[in-house]
């Protein structure tokens, strides 16, 4: 999931204007193919949607608004345009992803991972577009994790992808629990949230609750935040882009992993984390159910209209005072069959949710992060002591600090659903240790990264 977290920088590009002026006369998209990983191989393509009608062809994930809301005022500055719009979890996309892209190509589709999909030449290179469209002169973190370079590796290379916004990871919490204990600001190490942890079970609250059932556990996000807590994020990152020789099997993630097998111990998460999907995990949030859950910014606008002025934010503490802050922080992927049929219209669409003002609004109301686009972009007013604006802020912070991470379930499209969540899930049941537990995903990843 990681639908997503954000470097958080901003923008400078083109206009819709201009698109609209550049774009009625524009040649096809550049195909993506295994072997298409020069720049130069996909020509300057304005998007367009032209005047005549268009259906779009969707594949979602299901249970967040924005990728819908988006679309339906697209439909209104478009009318031309319409959608055909299929959902799905996250897990069943996850498990889709080739077999739809290469079978029925949607002209824009939630992506889980890219690499794969890349190799087997399922999407469709976007470098005409970018070029076309000034997404070039955007900060270059912004669009980084969406590119792929010929060995697979990610970071650098052709533009595969575009982010509905860059959404971010942290920890949400329920201010009237937390008063309860006598937490009146957030906790600044490590040390200290543990302590909080310990409150709460003495007070008798539920400290922790993640869904961790099915095929997409969350004890990847807390196990995550941990391990940015204790190392270096960047080496994370390399792990994630697939640099060589790169290992998730290290002394500092080590340490991270011990750290949750403690939390668990401890029983400070809620003993049927195994049984929970994410619904259910909101569900008991928002009832006041628990004090403390690790999630994303795509929840600011929910939890500011279900717990208005009772749910706050803050980054995964260091484990040292005055250490720096690390989130998990990357675009709501999303990208384009190589053989849709509306690739043009779906890139322009990408380019309007990143420029048009009343998407940028909908990016932040509706989806609580921060909008893709130019460096001085327009960014709607947020109410002071809401959620959102407390994630807004998060997000300039991991910027100061440069300590943004893709997520770990991004490193190769099968480590999320057949080796993080089972061995997460085996963590929680008691049935593994931290040590193998590192050492049996980093197999998995040389198995995968090899093939």
């Amino acid at each position: 999931m990681v639908h997503g977290a954000t470097n958080r920088s901003l923008l400078t590009a083109i206009t819709l204007a201009a698109l609209l002026v550049t774009g009625a006369c524009s040649a096809p998209g550049s195909d993506s193919g295994a072997t298409d990983t020069n720049t130069s191989a996909a020509p300057a393509t304005a998007a367009t949607c032209g005047t005549g009608p268009v259906k779009l062809k969707g594949y979602f994930e299901t249970g967040f608004p924005l990728p819908k809301d988006l679309a339906t005022e697209f439909t209104k500055q478009f009318p031309n345009v319409t959608w055909d719009i299929r959902e799905d979890q996250f897990a069943v996309i996850t498990q889709n992803a080739p077999r739809v892209l290469a079978d029925d190509p949607p002209d824009l589709m939630r992506l889980p991972q890219v690499s794969e999909l890349v190799k087997d030449g399922l999407l469709k290179n976007l470098d005409g577009y970018a070029q076309a469209q000034g997404w070039t002169a955007w900060p270059a973190s912004q669009l980084e994790q969406m590119r792929v370079g010929p060995s697979g590796e990610r970071g650098n290379g052709p533009l595969y992808a575009m982010g509905l916004n860059f959404s971010m990871t942290g920890v949400f919490y329920n201010k009237k629990l937390a008063a309860q204990i006598g937490m009146t600001q957030p906790p600044a190490t490590l040390a200290e949230f543990d302590s909080l942890l310990q409150k709460a079970k003495d007070a008798g609250l539920t400290p922790i609750n993640q869904f961790n059932g099915g095929a997409t556990g969350g004890l990847a996000f807390p196990l995550q935040n941990l391990m940015a807590a204790y190392g270096d994020p960047a080496a994370i990152n390399d792990w994630i882009f697939q640099k060589p020789g790169a290992s998730i099997d290290t002394p500092t993630n080590l340490q991270a992993t011990q750290h949750l097998e403690k939390w668990i111990k401890a029983g400070y998460l809620a003993p049927d984390i195994n049984s929970q999907d994410y619904a259910t995990m909101m569900s008991r949030f928002i009832g006041g159910k628990n004090l403390f859950i690790f999630n994303g910014d795509w929840e600011s606008g929910n939890l500011d209209k279900q717990m208005a002025g009772n749910a706050g934010f803050f980054l995964m503490p260091p484990s040292q005072a005055g250490g720096k802050r690390a989130a998990m922080s990357a675009p709501l992927t999303y990208g384009i069959g190589s053989t849709a049929k509306n690739a043009d219209c779906a890139a322009f669409f990408l380019n309007w949710v990143a420029t048009n003002q009343q998407a940028r609004d909908i990016a932040v109301k509706v989806g609580g992060s921060h909008p893709m686009g130019p460096a001085d972009a327009y960014m709607p007013p947020v109410q002071e002591g809401s959620v959102t604006a407390s994630t807004l802020a998060a997000g300039a912070t991991i910027g100061q600090d440069n300590g943004a991470m893709d997520f770990i379930a991004n490193a190769t499209g099968a480590i999320y659903a057949k080796s993080w969540t089972p061995q997460l899930q085996k963590l929680a049941a008691g049935q593994q240790t931290p040590d193998a537990l590192l050492k049996s995903v980093q197999k998995d990843y040389e198995s995968q990264v090899k093939n």
